[in-house]
């Protein structure tokens, strides 16, 4: 005698929900219309952060991975990635970023933990935390690129740490 295995419950697409802003009244993906809000100035900040072994941060601060310079590389691919968010994120706006920056600092040498932080801002109708994160992640696939030949133990988690329009936090 065969089983039959049970079917999949059917998910039930919500009403145009407040919360779920990316869906049109029968559920489907749509871009979000902002023409109705004024351009304002907002800002974004995505941190990553790095694990990897002691030794590795010790030869990124010096330079001495034998792909190059680590951070310079990774502050350049994220300020680029920021910039293409919209072509890789199919629902973001393409906004006009004012400046994208990315930082680094060392958290904890001795556990060869490093963190990155992406600052995007753009005075705009809409937001800049995806452009955030996309440079911090970026950046931080960028280091782990450069140095998977050395070590691959290297991982990272990606959050986004604050975001602010005009004088107020959203």
């Amino acid at each position: 005698m065969t089983q039959k295995r049970p079917r999949p419950a059917r998910v039930s697409r919500p009403a145009q929900s407040p919360s779920l802003t990316h869906l049109d009244a029968a559920g489907r993906a749509r871009m979000v219309d902002v023409a109705h809000k004024p351009p304002i100035e907002r800002t974004a900040v995505a941190v990553a952060e790095l694990s990897m072994a002691p030794a590795t941060l010790v030869l990124i601060l010096a330079g001495n991975v034998p792909k190059g310079d680590v951070l310079a590389t990774a502050r350049i691919a994220g300020i680029q990635a920021a910039k293409r968010t919209p072509e890789l994120i199919p629902l973001c706006h393409t906004i006009s970023l004012t400046s994208v920056a990315v930082d680094f600092e060392v958290l904890d040498a001795a556990a060869g933990r490093l963190a990155l932080r992406a600052t995007a801002r753009a005075t705009d109708r809409t937001g800049v935390e995806m452009e955030a994160l996309v440079a911090a992640s970026v950046a931080a696939l960028t280091v782990y690129d450069m140095v998977k030949a050395v070590d691959r133990t290297l991982r990272f988690t990606v959050h986004l740490a604050s975001k602010h329009k005009g004088t107020g936090s959203t």
